[in-house]
């Protein structure tokens, strides 16, 4: 509660945290859209593939001529997390390997990293969170996305005692979005693909929002970050509101919805025949949590939080995420108390590549919200033992058999190129792969 104080001491010394940011896609261009009115924080280089596009699209946004002549704009994100002016690298291109690539190159630099590309986080970030810690930076998930927002929940729940039961986000989903394609997607968000293209949006990255590759993979990381379990078999999605959260939202042993308590999950808007879900909590985050004893119990029904018919289970929630625009709270938490907005503590989930449609042999796997693969989340343990192919590889690799509508891709299905990507996927497998499977999920404060 202190970030604001702290970042305007910093701004009256003269020595604002000093940003670079890889990537001024919408995200990115949600975060530049603060930074003027941000105190304390000054963003001395962005990076991306089209630097002349992050420069229109700072004027866009209203930055000042004195503002813009202070920042660099390239075409290298390894050459932003060598500049010695950056503090703080946020990664924010989407991109798997390519985040993989810079975080490495901001961690060896000294410089804390603050991971938008959730991708990324999931493919290796266990691994990436130790470099930094081995380094003295922070690594961090991006406040504002999901994730992180449920993870602050979950901190909060059991910091003050309570016993969490679940934890996710809401969504919209339908069973057959798996299948949609970039080429439908924009039907079920209400756009046109021309005001979609106005507004910057990528059909590919809004279609993995839709086919359930994004949830898979935010729940993930909030699994590898708190130490909840995931689903055996994939996210169920159940349709449920605000209202009935702790009701749906408990172990089956107690009439909920979930394999047992202390798992990740994520609730629909929609019913199962497209109807709106009531009091939905398609753009929120939650946790569900149990008293601890009678007394907290009879709290909970004194001060009006929905309750499960029992009174014993009670939802948080929050209603909205704002990506972007809250941001500068892990950028300033990471340079001002040497804290992240969430970290991954372990690899307990994974998201493989299944197959949209029937695939055959010499065909090219196009990575998350593309024509070809969903992902889909399953326990760490299993996608090892049964040597599935994440989703974050799943990019440009040409298949050597045929593949079934629905099947889980595997390691052995492709041929993969050496890469940094895959080093750092397999380092976390041999250094993590035996924890992954042997630890209990932390359900507890």
């Amino acid at each position: 509660m202190n970030l604001y104080r702290m970042a305007r001491e910093r701004a009256a010394a003269g020595r604002p945290v000093k940003v670079g940011l890889i990537g001024a896609g919408k995200f990115g261009a949600m975060f530049l859209n603060q930074v003027p009115s941000m105190p304390g924080v000054e963003v001395t280089m962005v990076a991306d593939l089209d630097p002349e596009r992050a420069r229109v699209t700072c004027q866009k946004l209203g930055w000042e001529p004195h503002r813009m002549g202070r920042t660099r704009f390239v075409d290298s994100g390894s050459v932003l997390c060598a500049d010695p002016e950056v503090e703080v690298v946020v990664e924010a291109t989407g991109a798997p390997a390519a985040g993989i690539a810079h975080a490495r190159a901001a961690i060896d630099a000294g410089k804390h990293i603050v991971m938008v590309t959730v991708e990324a986080d999931v493919l290796a970030g266990p691994v990436l969170a130790e470099a930094a810690r081995a380094k003295g930076v922070v690594y961090s998930l991006a406040y504002g996305d999901q994730p992180a927002l449920t993870c602050e929940l979950v901190d909060w729940a059991r910091a003050s005692g309570f016993t969490v039961i679940a934890a996710g986000k809401g969504t919209k989903y339908l069973p057959a979005y798996h299948e949609v394609t970039p080429d439908g997607v924009w039907e079920h968000y209400g756009l046109t693909a021309e005001e979609a293209q106005r507004a910057g949006m990528n059909p590919q990255m809004f279609n993995s929002f839709l086919d359930g590759t994004k949830s898979a993979i935010e729940m993930a990381a909030i699994a590898n970050a708190t130490g909840l379990d995931v689903p055996s078999d994939g996210l169920g999605f159940p349709p449920c509101g605000v209202d009935d959260l702790p009701h749906v939202l408990r172990g089956r042993a107690a009439g909920g919805a979930l394999e047992r308590e202390g798992m990740v999950e994520v609730v629909s808007c929609l019913e199962r025949d497209g109807r709106p879900v009531f009091r939905d909590l398609r753009w929120g985050v939650y946790v569900v949590v149990k008293a601890p004893n009678a007394y907290a119990r009879a709290c909970f029904r004194e001060y009006g939080l929905k309750t499960d018919a029992s009174g014993w289970y009670a939802a948080m929630y929050k209603p909205y995420h704002l990506i972007g625009l809250e941001l500068g709270i892990s950028v300033l938490s990471a340079a001002l108390r040497g804290e992240p907005t969430g970290q991954p503590q372990a690899w307990r989930g994974d998201v493989v590549a299944v197959a949209k449609r029937g695939l055959r042999a010499g065909e090219m796997l196009d990575g998350e919200g593309g024509y070809t693969v969903w992902g889909k989340l399953v326990p760490a343990a299993r996608s090892l033992a049964e040597g599935a192919l994440p989703i974050g590889l799943a990019h440009r690799v040409k298949l050597q058999r045929d593949i079934a509508p629905g099947e889980m891709i595997r390691w052995a299905d492709v041929t993969l190129p050496k890469s940094e990507a895959l080093a750092a996927r397999r380092e976390m497998e041999q250094r993590f792969g035996l924890r992954a499977d042997r630890e209990p999920a932390i359900m507890a404060s």
